[in-house]
């Protein structure tokens, strides 16, 4: 029998650029007034999708529109898209940190969310007058708080920082606490933002520990939203894609992950250049990017251990000066999970400046072989000077790997032998004693 812990009914929000509200107390009167009469308010008319690769007509944009579905008790759902898609809007609602424009939501039991650094806690007050002051927000007794209090601190790893005011704890320190007074107090449905990325590797992997055992030991729920595809696939057992305000798929994770980097990612069809972007100010943009095999042939797959070329064409589309110019590429697999970084920092002896003259930068990165299995793979692009992002394509190019003779001895089967291939020299010995 379906036992929903949330339930979401025609949900949509509204905002209008550059403004609280609607903008005026006259508007917000009106809005609430056709509210009241059932009737539609007339600035959803001419609201428009909320695509931020256009220029849109009009100033009102639906952050989220006509989201229906429900999660049940227990289940964990990941909530992944790219930026801008409306996942931390519907974190919000469910949070209720702000209100639906239209529709409703049910929600059965407390409700605690972690969704950014800073949320729900007091800088002025120590640590533990911040677990104390969550707990009684969320309608806990002071002895039900103390009970915990000492398994929140040790989760946190904060202890000699506790009576410290948490405006003096560094990023890692607040969202350590923050997840800790989060999932130990005990709530029925548990919000986690992309927040814990700020963590350290060792924590994240301890957050999605205790996440798991929230929702598999407690009969808890989960909505966890990450960029990261081999968390989502670790941890959640149902998935749902944003895109443009909407839920474009709910299934089961394996398959939502596998559409999300196939639309996403540019194979030769889609122009880089059209390729939806992460973050950028536009000064620079990354027009073109394509790999060439050994012969400098254009190609979309490679050997495993023969060497290639990623060439890729950077456009200079605003007068720029930049005396250090960043370049950077990282290679994915299918789950998201980074295997290569590689950069101009790393591969110059010095650094790459741009004048006002120059209207394109072109740049050729050589890789004598991947150490990679068979498989596809994904090539993200960013370019800064060290303090501005000027351009960020979030898996941009595929790249598929072949298999070859990697380990130079006859045997080119490279698959299935982990994340990464390993060189090595042996040496064994037999004895009769």
């Amino acid at each position: 029998m379906s036992n929903p812990a949330i339930i979401l009914e025609n949900i949509s929000k509204r905002y209008r650029l550059g403004m609280v509200g609607s903008g005026t107390l006259r508007e917000d009167i009106a809005g609430w007034w056709y509210q009241v009469r059932g009737k539609e308010d007339p600035y959803s008319r001419i609201a428009e999708t909320n695509n931020r690769e256009q220029r849109g007509a009009s100033n009102y944009v639906w952050a989220l529109k006509d989201i229906n579905f429900s999660i049940e008790q227990g289940e964990v759902l990941g909530v992944i898209g790219k930026n801008g898609a409306g996942k931390s809007t519907l974190l919000k609602l469910l949070s209720r940190v702000t209100a639906p424009t239209t529709g409703n939501i049910k929600a059965r039991g407390r409700i605690a969310s972690l969704l950014e650094v800073g949320t729900g806690f007091h800088p002025e007050l120590s640590g533990r007058d911040n677990i104390y002051l969550n707990g009684a927000i969320m309608g806990m007794r002071r002895s039900e708080i103390k009970a915990k209090f000492d398994e929140i601190v040790d989760f946190a790893g904060v202890e000699r920082y506790i009576d410290t005011p948490v405006k003096r704890y560094s990023s890692g320190m607040y969202v350590r606490l923050a997840f800790a007074v989060a999932a130990h107090l005990e709530p029925e449905i548990l919000i986690v933002d992309e927040v814990l990325a700020v963590g350290d590797a060792q924590f994240q992997k301890k957050a999605i520990g205790k996440m798991k055992d929230v929702s598999m030991g407690q009969g808890r729920t989960v909505l966890f939203v990450s960029h990261n595809m081999a968390s989502i696939e670790n941890l959640c057992n149902s998935c749902a894609l944003m895109h443009q305000g909407k839920i474009e798929m709910l299934s089961r994770t394996s398959e939502v992950v596998s559409r999300y980097l196939r639309i996403n990612t540019s194979d030769g069809n889609i122009p880089l250049s059209k390729a939806p972007r992460e973050e950028g100010n536009g000064q620079l943009f990354f027009s073109d990017c394509k790999i060439l095999n050994a012969t400098k042939q254009r190609t979309h797959s490679v050997l495993c251990g023969e060497p290639f070329q990623i060439r890729g064409v950077i456009d200079v589309v605003q007068k720029t000066v930049a005396p250090s110019l960043h370049i950077s590429l990282a290679i994915s697999n299918k789950d998201g999970l980074q295997l290569i970084h590689l950069s101009t920092d790393e591969g110059l002896s010095g650094n790459v400046a741009i004048s006002q003259s120059d209207q394109q930068v072109r740049f050729y990165c050589d890789i004598p072989g991947l150490n990679l299995p068979r498989g596809e793979y994904y090539i993200t692009l960013f370019v800064s000077d060290g303090r501005t992002v000027f351009d960020h394509v979030e898996h941009g190019v595929k790249i598929s790997i072949e298999d070859g003779d990697f380990f130079g001895n006859g045997k080119v089967k490279a698959s299935n032998l982990g994340l990464v291939l390993q060189k090595s020299t042996w040496s064994v010995e037999t004895s009769e004693t």
